[in-house]
């Protein structure tokens, strides 16, 4: 008999870092709409609580954690805390990042140093750690945050850019490399989305009228559950044979 494909995530285990707001909380309520118990990477443990209920009156378990990616101690604590409480973790979502905003020539060593720790270094890292929880486990699905920056250039953000960028190719090595192991790494790569990040740009008029006129045909800002779709999809079973990719969230932006 023809197996259709499966979109739950019924009795998976997700961890998803920078889960406080924005994308990460989408992704976080999404996945546990799906069928999945949630671990909740946080750089204060206490900002995850009302999301933790939240996932709990769906029925399934939430894990608030202590994890600055940053930090590798609280990486690997973090990771551990998730083994411990629920045995396993089948998802992980490296959603941590920032994007500080500023010309070139003016990007200082700090912005610079912070920006790569978390969206690059934070990523490799927490990859690491969970990928080898994945490889004892023989299968895992990882979904990293790129961004449509990592495929054109946006003007004053040239060191986010460079690290979206970053992400996007990192994801298709940790893909060639654990793919023997039953591990899918993908991306996903919004464009501007709705989120209290975007949101004081997204206040100018002027801004905002560019955006909606790149974003082709659908002309009109993203949401953060049009992200979280992707990762609930990149995360099941129907896409068992995707690896390596990065689907562009972009409204057909990069497709003019």
């Amino acid at each position: 008999m023809q197996e259709y494909p499966r979109f739950d995530l019924d009795r998976q285990v997700a961890l998803v870092t920078g889960a406080a707001r924005g994308l990460g909380q989408a992704a976080a309520r999404a996945l546990a709409h799906a069928g999945a118990d949630v671990a909740l990477g946080l750089r204060d443990a206490a900002s995850g609580r009302d999301l933790a209920v939240a996932i709990e009156a769906l029925g399934r378990r939430a894990l608030c954690l202590q994890m600055d990616v940053t930090d590798l101690a609280q990486i690997s604590s973090a990771v551990d805390e998730t083994v411990a409480r629920f045995g396993r973790i089948d998802v992980l979502v490296n959603n941590a990042g920032i994007a500080p905003e500023n010309l070139a020539e003016h990007v200082n060593e700090s912005d610079y140093d912070l920006t790569c720790a978390i969206n690059l270094k934070g990523t490799f890292f927490v990859s690491q750690a969970v990928g080898r929880v994945m490889i004892k486990q023989g299968a895992g699905r990882i979904i990293n945050l790129s961004s449509q920056a990592g495929f054109v250039a946006l003007p004053g953000e040239s060191v986010y850019c460079m690290t979206k960028a970053g992400i996007a190719h990192l994801t298709k090595c940790l893909a060639v490399e654990w793919g023997k192991y039953g591990i899918t790494v993908n991306a996903v790569a919004p464009t501007f989305i709705a989120t209290p990040g975007t949101e004081p740009a997204l206040e100018n008029e002027a801004f905002r009228a560019d955006v909606l006129e790149r974003i082709a045909a659908l002309h009109r800002v993203g949401q953060p559950m049009d992200v979280a779709g992707a990762i609930v999809f990149l995360a099941s079973p129907a896409a068992s044979l995707i690896t390596g990719h990065t689907i562009l969230i972009d409204g057909g932006w990069t497709a003019r």
